[in-house]
């Protein structure tokens, strides 16, 4: 649409308040925005010369007008975000957010269950929540089962199936995880009481929760029922201590949103994080903060189409995470002071005290955001899914190491009996196997058993040629085996002065200890950690890779080797013994006349002298 086209509709933009919507020539929505004074705003698009490129692009690809009159600003502005977040036209700002975020549901039946899920329906149950990780969730559902009894069985407690006396008490009645509504044991009145204290749980209001556990105790306590009263003691040492793990501001804080934002031009931003040439990013963190405790915090990336101010962007971005997390506080901290019409909502510029330390929390947040991100791109991380980054987060944290290991390396040593040594070495690259890169040793210097002369061979051999070509060395190496084969390791390494370009770790067979080099005592991950289950599945890995290399190896003639080394005694004379035989333990036990009927005398009398030898 030209300037001149446009007059000719000007005088029929109304000058109230509303929103307004740009269609292209094949009526797809372009943009959607808000203003006071309908007629001003859009005119300013066809009359101001704009040196913003895609603002001009705007501008031509207008075909159509829309507009929605509303009676004041604040109904502009929500229902502008409502459109935004329905239809994400082109131009608008995007907030990259496609997660389904999981909540917790209180079902609509009687004696409601409480449970976790991705889908929000209309069926009259009532959703807390959303929330931002699901470990969370199930970490909360797990805290409440051990501090308050309700039911997780699914069957229908209607009034009238329990009074015919339909169900029995299960296990969790006697566990004490339930207080046996499906008997009429417990009254629903009762039941909705422990449901408003999971809603207080869950809304990090633990205050009345102990309060009202403590009056249960001195009541229990009064009727000399000692051994219930200290199951209440337990419940409320397991909350307060559940508090003072949480992240608490200040305790007399109350409820309000904290956001903060990093606008990054597209020259600023890491490579590969703009996803067109025409967008700028900026990136906001928001934390979640009711009764003085952080509930919640997420860090969106944000997508700029027609250079908004900042002002501009966070607005939008309180607008719509405030939406999204059903946000009803009454106080939004944040850097500066941005323009939001809702009634009753007090915007905070903090300059001191504990909201301002909210506030560089916060950023501290999304700067960490932002620096992860550049440290993909810098590792070049070819991670397939969010999930992945975090394990190797993980386990560098738990291993203290000083580099996420995104090339880690494992060697095992197998030998049959004492004979034929070989080594293993797998490679994992980014939390997943490089097969291209697992590598296979025949031990050349060691005679017998001696797993850490074989381990100090191995290790030496592939780090010298790693060195000679120039290669990188992994950020972690594990050495299956404990002290003795993780020392004999380290004297290769130091033999090739290589120390210091990769953490060596040694796995002990049997109870999975992690020991460091220098290190008296192991480093004992929890069993079901995700680490512990990262290196489980690398060291079961190096077993598989190398005992089918051993077995390969065997096959192929190993044993014959032994018989062929006989002086005189050649291929086909073994074949023809082990044929007859089986094994060459049964050929060193046969007597001189039953070697001498199959392979003749005189080759019998060679292999028979050189047996008794």
């Amino acid at each position: 649409m030209t300037p001149l086209e446009f007059q000719h509709i000007a005088v029929t933009i109304p000058p109230q308040p509303g929103i307004y919507k740009y269609f292209d020539a094949g009526d797809q929505l372009l943009y959607v925005g808000k203003a006071k004074h309908l007629r001003k705003r859009v005119s300013s698009y066809f009359t101001k010369t704009f040196t913003n490129y895609k603002t001009h692009e705007l501008v031509q690809r207008i075909a159509r007008i829309e507009f929605t009159i509303v009676n004041s600003e604040q109904d502009a502005f929500l229902l502008e975000n409502s459109l935004i977040k329905e239809y994400q036209p082109r131009f608008n700002i995007n907030l990259k957010d496609d997660k389904t975020y999981p909540y917790i549901v209180i079902k609509n039946e009687p004696f409601p269950r409480v449970f976790f899920t991705r889908k929000k329906i209309s069926d009259g149950s009532e959703y807390l929540g959303p929330y931002t990780s699901v470990k969370k969730v199930r970490e909360l559902l797990e805290f409440i089962k051990q501090t308050i009894q309700l039911r997780n069985c699914s069957l229908n407690l209607t009034e009238n199936n329990i009074k015919k006396g339909k169900f029995k008490v299960c296990l969790e009645y006697h566990l004490g995880n339930c207080k046996g509504p499906c008997e009429g044991l417990q009254t629903t009145e009762d039941y909705n009481e422990n449901l408003l204290q999971l809603k207080n749980l869950l809304k990090g209001n633990l205050a009345p929760v102990i309060r009202h556990f403590k009056d249960e105790m001195k009541i229990y306590a009064g009727s000399l029922a000692f051994e219930k009263a200290g199951q209440i003691k337990k419940k409320i040492d397991f909350l307060e201590n559940y508090q003072a793990k949480s992240v608490v501001a200040n305790a007399r804080g109350g409820n309000m949103d904290v956001f903060s934002i990093v606008k990054a031009p597209l020259t600023d931003q890491p490579k590969g994080l703009a996803s067109s040439q025409e967008k700028d990013t900026a990136y906001v963190n928001y934390l979640m903060v009711r009764n003085g405790t952080i509930i919640q915090t997420q860090t969106n990336k944000v997508e700029i189409h027609l250079n908004e101010s900042t002002e501009e962007i966070l607005r939008f971005s309180v607008a719509q995470l405030r939406t999204t997390f059903n946000s009803d506080a009454p106080e939004i901290v944040v850097p500066f002071m941005i323009e939001y019409p809702q009634p009753g909502i007090k915007i905070t510029v903090p300059k001191s005290g504990d909201k301002k330390k909210l506030l560089e929390l916060s950023q501290t947040n999304v700067n960490y955001f932002i620096e992860e991100l550049k440290n993909k791109e810098r590792l070049k991380l070819n991670i397939k899914s969010p999930g992945q980054f975090k394990l190797l987060q993980q386990l560098q944290s738990d291993l203290q190491l000083p580099d996420l290991p995104v090339h880690i390396e494992c060697f095992d040593n197998s030998n049959f009996q004492g004979s034929y040594p070989v080594s293993a070495m797998v490679c994992f690259k980014n939390g997943e196997p490089s097969k291209k890169d697992y590598r296979h040793f025949n031990v050349r210097s060691v005679k017998g058993i001696n797993d850490f002369a074989t381990m100090k061979e191995v290790v030496y051999r592939r780090y010298k040629r790693v060195l000679d070509e120039n290669g990188p060395f992994p950020q972690l190496v594990i050495i299956d085996g404990g002290k003795g084969q993780l020392s004999a390791a380290m004297d290769a390494i130091q033999e090739l002065k290589a120390s210091g370009n990769s953490t060596f770790v040694g796995l002990a067979k049997n109870e999975e200890e992690v020991f460091f080099t220098g290190d008296k005592d192991s480093l004992k991950l929890s069993y079901n950690s995700d680490s512990l289950k990262l290196i489980r599945r690398i060291r079961d890995e190096v077993h598989h890779f190398g005992i089918s290399f051993h077995r390969n190896k065997r096959s192929k003639g190993t044993f014959k080797n032994e018989l062929e080394e006989i002086s005189g005694i050649g291929k086909s004379t073994a074949d023809l013994l082990l044929r007859e035989f089986r094994s060459v333990k049964n050929i060193r036990e046969k007597k001189l006349e039953e070697l001498t009927t199959v392979i003749g005398k005189m080759k019998a009398i060679i292999v028979y002298n050189h047996f008794k030898k």
